[in-house]
């Protein structure tokens, strides 16, 4: 008896072709252990109405933060170190208030954190908005939606 080794495998699932694909396929994580919160928080407070890319590069910059050695090591010492996110008042993260919003920004917390998608900004770990203009001497390396970003 012969039998068909196609059927017994898993159907294979092609990759996705963007970062909406992606992100799009996944469920927000049921549990947040507190550094995937404050990573979120900071996707969130800092990016929520930018593209899907944008929301990614900061995420990346805050990861990136972490293994520099020049920043606390964790997310949440990263996001709530003073004078460095306007939304942390007094080292406390405010309450959700977009549902929507808040359920992308986890996706996206979390392909950052397992690297489900491929650096955007490469070893930016600064970033800020198009409004502002700090006089940074630091190296541009990308501009997308309302933030530029730099190493």
């Amino acid at each position: 008896m012969t039998t068909d080794a196609s059927s017994s495998q898993a159907p294979l699932q092609a990759a996705p072709s963007s970062l909406e694909d992606l992100v799009a396929a996944q469920q927000a994580p049921e549990t947040l252990d507190s550094e995937d919160v404050c990573l979120a928080s900071a996707v969130y407070f800092e990016a929520k109405g930018e593209p899907l890319v944008g929301q990614l590069a900061v995420a990346q910059v805050l990861i990136n933060r972490t293994q520099s050695g020049r920043y606390p090591d964790s997310l949440c010492g990263v996001v709530k170190q003073p004078h460095q996110f306007s939304f942390v008042h007094k080292g406390a993260i405010p309450q959700i208030n977009n549902k929507r919003q808040w359920h992308t920004a986890q996706i996206i917390a979390r392909l950052a954190r397992e690297g489900k998608w491929h650096p955007v900004v490469g070893k930016a770990m600064f970033f800020h908005a198009r409004r502002v203009s700090p006089h940074w001497h630091a190296v541009e390396v990308a501009s997308l939606g309302n933030h530029i970003f730099y190493r």
